[in-house]
């Protein structure tokens, strides 16, 4: 029997891989950060402290969404800190999935999956993602990532591929931009002149690249046609390859792989290494290591 004072036994290293790799993966879940700083009203700052009266007052706002929304970020801090009395705000939360206003909902899927715990929000976030709009939907599937759910696998999956524009309405088409452009959420694509003289705007629903201009320009166009491609923007491919360590599959893998592969021009360093990392869990967890 060896001596309490003889040297320690060597750690095995098959054991500390597999620290690390849950390591990484309890990492990566505390990390989600969801598209949230990236997708809704810019440069609009919460920090003074609502008290638990003005929460509920905020949350019930239906004139002001931003009183809304600064409730609901006022929440997700509470939640962050343990306070379980967040949880008394939770019905109204979870009943502003229907809102009509986009960027609160967007706000809400955000903000539902800061407390995975709760089936309530877990239920809502399902719901979320049949949502009519595309921003809470990505939303909403990554923040089920947290509560340990893939169902919204295949909208984090479209989240790496190319995104087409569709013309909202028939008209002259008059593009604003050239191919390789970047673009943000919001920014102007393209005009549709109308016979009357009225204009119709084409906005990018999110961040991202003119990839393509499938129209013409100054084509005649219908309504629905498809009049551009999007390459999708860094965050988003960020958020999505780190969901995908957690939920993606081996059909996922050409996908995930063309991004560790993709020139510096397109996508940083940090966006190939976390397709690399992404890739080899990927296999790992497909041959069940």
């Amino acid at each position: 029997m060896p001596s309490s004072n003889g040297p320690l036994s060597k750690t095995d290293p098959v054991a500390e891989a597999r620290r690390r790799r849950s390591t990484l993966i309890l990492a990566v879940v505390a990390a989600l950060t969801v598209l949230v700083p990236f997708l809704f009203w810019k440069q609009t700052w919460f920090g003074q402290s609502l008290t638990d009266e003005q929460i509920t007052e905020y949350l019930a706002d239906q004139e002001r969404p931003r009183h809304r929304q600064q409730a609901l970020v006022q929440i997700q801090q509470r939640i962050e800190r343990g306070d379980a009395s967040a949880a008394r705000w939770y019905p109204q939360m979870a009943a502003l999935k229907d809102s009509p206003v986009v960027e609160l909902r967007v706000t809400l899927a955000w903000v539902m999956g800061t407390d995975y715990r709760s089936e309530l929000f877990h239920q809502a976030l399902l719901e979320m993602l049949e949502d009519a709009d595309l921003l809470p939907r990505r939303n909403a599937a990554l923040s089920l990532v947290r509560f340990g759910d893939a169902a919204g696998r295949e909208e984090i999956v479209r989240m790496l591929q190319p995104y087409a524009v569709h013309a909202s309405q028939a008209g002259l088409l008059r593009y604003r931009l050239q191919e390789g452009n970047a673009v943000d959420g919001g920014t102007l694509l393209a005009r549709l002149e109308n016979q009357d003289g009225s204009t119709a705007e084409i906005r990018s629903p999110l961040p991202g690249k003119l990839l393509r201009r499938i129209a013409a320009e100054g084509a005649s166009v219908r309504a629905g046609e498809e009049i551009a491609v999007l390459a999708p923007g860094e965050d988003h491919v960020w958020e999505a390859l780190r969901a995908l360590l957690l939920i993606g599959r081996s059909e996922d893998l050409p996908l995930v792989e063309s991004f560790a592969h993709a020139s510096e021009a397109d996508y940083s360093a940090r966006i190939r290494e976390q397709a690399a990392l992404t890739a080899a869990e990927i296999r790992k967890r497909a041959a069940g290591k």
